[in-house]
This record gives C-alpha cells, sequence and structure tokens, in this order.
C-alpha cells in the first residue's frame, strides 16, 4: 500500500499544481464578453448598491434570468477582496476545490490515494475551465453533486445522520444557483435507482421527506418571494420562460438577456465527447468491458444513471451550451476512479492529462507579455484601463459591452450614432468613446476626423474626442 501511494504522490502534487495553474490563469486573464463580464458585472453592482434581493444586469435594471447564489458569492468576494477578475472567479475556485474534498474519500474506499478522483476531475477541461469562469454553472454543479452523493451515503448503513439533511440542502442551495432544474437533474436518478434495486422502503426509512422539504423551503423559498415582491414578473419569467419556453424553443422571443442557442438535437453528447476528453473515452471503453456485470453493482449503477440522465433529459433540446454538461463531470470522475485499477498505462494518462493545463498556462504567460492577449482578448479591459483617467467620460457606440461596464466601475453610456454626431456638432463636449471596427465607417467623416484613436484590439478601438478652449 505504502508503494502504491508512493508511485502515485504525483497525484498530490498535480491537484495542488493545477490548483495553482487555475489560480494563476484567473488572475491573468481578463473576463471575457457576453456571459463571464455579465454575471461579474451583476455581482459588482450587487456589491456596490447593497441590493441582495434583486440581482441587477445595469443600475435599476433587474436581471431575472438567474438565480442570485452564484452573484452573492462573488459580490461577497469584492466585498471582502475588493473588485478583480480574480475575486470575482474565487468562489468558483473554491466550490471546485470543496468537490475534490467531497469526492476523495470514495478513493480512500477502494484503497486508492485520496486525490485520484480530484486529479481526474481538474483534468477534464469542461471543469478547470469552470474552476475559474463567473457563472452559475460552478455552483449547480455542486449542488448537483452535493445532492446525489448525500442521498447515497444515507442509503448506506450506519451513515451518519447529517448526510439525510443534506439532500435537502443541496436542493435548497440548488434551486438558489440554477432554480427548479436542481431537481429536474437530481430526482429522477434517485427514482430510476432505488426502484430499480427495490429499495423504496429503505428510501422512506433513511430519507426524512417532510422535514427535508422544510428545509429545503426554509433555504430557497424566501428569496424568491422577496424577489417577486421587489419586481413582480419574475416568477413568471424565470420559471415558465427561462425553464420550458426557452427548454422546447431556441428561439424563444421573450428572452430579455440572452441570445438565440439553436443547437442540433444530440448536440449534448458531442460535447462530453470534446470537452471531457480525455476521460469520457477511457470510461466509455471500461464500461464496455464491464457491461456484462455493470447492473449487478449498485455503486456503478449509481453513478452510471447519474451520468446519463443529464445528457439523455438535454438531448430534446436545442437550446444548450457546452456548460450543461458540468453536473455529470463528478460521477465521470467516480466511475474513472472505480475502474482505475484495471486502466493500463496509468502514469503515461497521468502526464498527458497535465499537458492541456501547463499549455494553458503557458499560452496565457506568453499572450500577457507579447501583447497578443490584450490584442485578441474578447474583453474591453484593455481599452478601459491603459487610456481612460479618473473623471474622464466613457461612452460606447450602440449597446455597450458587459467587460466596458465592469472596467469602467458602470461608467461606460451607450450612445446612438444620431446622438454621437450631435454631440460632436456642439464642439462642446470631451470624452472617450468605444466603436467596434466594422462600425466606425458608419460615422460621417465629420466625426472620424476629430477623433484620435488610443488603444485597439482586434475589434474595437477608444477614440479620444476633446474641444480645446
Amino acid at each position: 500500500m505504502k508503494q502504491y501511494d508512493k508511485n502515485f504522490s504525483i497525484l498530490k502534487y498535480g491537484v495542488l499544481g493545477l490548483i495553482l495553474i487555475r489560480g494563476l490563469l484567473n488572475a491573468l486573464i481578463p473576463l471575457m464578453d457576453k456571459t463571464e463580464a455579465r454575471y461579474a458585472e451583476i455581482a459588482r453592482i450587487m456589491a456596490e448598491t447593497g441590493n441582495w434581493i434583486t440581482p441587477q444586469i445595469d443600475y435599476n435594471i433587474p436581471f431575472w434570468a438567474k438565480p442570485p447564489l452564484s452573484t452573492w458569492l462573488s459580490a461577497v468576494s469584492f466585498q471582502l477582496f475588493g473588485v478583480s477578475e480574480f475575486t470575482a472567479r474565487l468562489p468558483y475556485l473554491l466550490l471546485a476545490i470543496g468537490l475534490l474534498f467531497l469526492i476523495g474519500k470514495y478513493a480512500k474506499r477502494a484503497q486508492l490515494p485520496f486525490f485520484l478522483p480530484g486529479f481526474i476531475l481538474l483534468t477534464i477541461p469542461e471543469f478547470l475551465l469552470h474552476a475559474g469562469v463567473v457563472s452559475t454553472d460552478t455552483a449547480l454543479a455542486f449542488c448537483v453533486a452535493l445532492t446525489m452523493l448525500s442521498f447515497w451515503e444515507a442509503m448506506q448503513e450506519k451513515s451518519k445522520w447529517c448526510w439525510k439533511y443534506l439532500i435537502f440542502v443541496g436542493l435548497g442551495l440548488g434551486l438558489l444557483a440554477k432554480g427548479p432544474i436542481i431537481g429536474i437533474l437530481t430526482l429522477p436518478p434517485i427514482l430510476l435507482w432505488t426502484l430499480y434495486f427495490r429499495k423504496t422502503r429503505l428510501f422512506f426509512k433513511n430519507i426524512p421527506l417532510v422535514l427535508g422539504s422544510i428545509i429545503t423551503v426554509i433555504i430557497a423559498i424566501p428569496w424568491y418571494l422577496l424577489a417577486e415582491n421587489a419586481t413582480p414578473g419574475f416568477i413568471d419569467y424565470f420559471v415558465v420562460g427561462e425553464h420550458f419556453l426557452r427548454f422546447f424553443d431556441s428561439s424563444w422571443s421573450g428572452d430579455k438577456y440572452g441570445f438565440p442557442k439553436s443547437q442540433p438535437l444530440g448536440i449534448i453528447w458531442i460535447f462530453l465527447f470534446v470537452f471531457a476528453l480525455p476521460w469520457f473515452q477511457i470510461l466509455l471503453f471500461k464500461l464496455w468491458q464491464h457491461r456484462k456485470e455493470l447492473l449487478k453493482h449498485q455503486w456503478e449503477v449509481f453513478l452510471v444513471v447519474w451520468l446519463l440522465w443529464t445528457p439523455l433529459f438535454f438531448t430534446v433540446s436545442k437550446s444548450l451550451i457546452h456548460p450543461y454538461i458540468m453536473p455529470v463531470m463528478v460521477p465521470v470522475a467516480l466511475l474513472i476512479t472505480h475502474y482505475w485499477k484495471a486502466v493500463r498505462k496509468k502514469k503515461a494518462i497521468i502526464v498527458c492529462c497535465l499537458a492541456l493545463p501547463l499549455l494553458a498556462l503557458f499560452a496565457s504567460l506568453f499572450g500577457s507579455f507579447s501583447g497578443q492577449l490584450e490584442y485578441f482578448a474578447n474583453s474591453d479591459k484593455y481599452l478601459i484601463q491603459d487610456d481612460v483617467k479618473e473623471g474622464d467620460r466613457i461612452l460606447h457606440l450602440n449597446k455597450k459591452s458587459y467587460s466596458s461596464q465592469f472596467y469602467s466601475k458602470g461608467k461606460v453610456e451607450s450612445i446612438a450614432i444620431n446622438e454621437l454626431e450631435n454631440i460632436i456638432k456642439s464642439n462642446r463636449h470631451k470624452f472617450k468613446i468605444i466603436i467596434k471596427n466594422k462600425e466606425f465607417e458608419n460615422l460621417s467623416l465629420r466625426c472620424r476626423k476629430k477623433m484620435t484613436v488610443l488603444e485597439k484590439n482586434q475589434k474595437k478601438n477608444i477614440y479620444e474626442y476633446f474641444i480645446k478652449k
């Protein structure tokens, strides 16, 4: 056993190294438009205004698309440590670390290194990415894992009493993380496993449905009621619109904040194949090898049902993006851990899986020092931070970006072309303005001649317009 642990000590240092790499990337990479910068700006406004009930996409404009848990986490981080990319992303890195410790015990039970499932998780591209992305998906994945693993523990003999209540804590937090989808992703696989192994009597004996439901309600429902009271119409938009209309209609016209995400049916499986490389492919091979005895083992069936349910559910939806696979990264890691002793060329796989994170770190370092990241990043960070001083008026032609909102601390203003033309005709104002390259040519020659380029990236320039007194 000691020799076995020594051979795989690389896992422990690998996990530590991957966490450090992710932390460095969190600090180096600017917030990207549209999704990440949007959620970071919502959290920044929350921390600034102190309005913890209604997330706001801009000042006094409510954001109804998602519940507040992720926004709360980033807003608290801002208040404790200041506003930056790193502090915006810090809660998601901590949630990822929390998952590593939540699942490590399943490796120890199989007499494997504690950090093995954590190493697998951190070397899944989708998981490593979302350990440092401001979004709702990491929080949802954590809540799904807490609910599912708590259920598993609660159904075991001599389990600790806390697990049966943590099921409902996970559900309550999930309602605050992303809404009713937490129940859709957890309750069906729990029910299927219970029925398949005829555990119905044990289920009702071990799971406190009444008290547990009260715990879930106490955690989640007060915020929903307060949010509806503060901005009437929220529940109808969020529950009916975001959860049902969006699912069945990718071009849902009621979407206030996003954009159509029409995908081919079944694209969720392609996301799994691509964004869970190479572990998902290894897992499929192992499941095929053990297919004859697979359905006899409760732990394996539990993980497989958990893994398959989410992509099966989203197979019939066209409105989805790759982060929707995040809730099944944990069962992928735990199934690989379960079959680990039968995996060949372990060290080669471990070394190969470290290549992608290291490549991402080197690319980011090179991009930062060479200026390539500044030029090619889908972010207005460098336009704002390099050329805007305290007190400057900042404009953005047409719709402002979320990154320009975040990095200007909410000072950037949207302006239409006709308004810009009128300001310039008055010859009484000075300002700086961000303009997309393709929109600059739409301005009159008079406007273009009176603007000086300060900074540029691949999509936009920031110009200065200044009238001498």
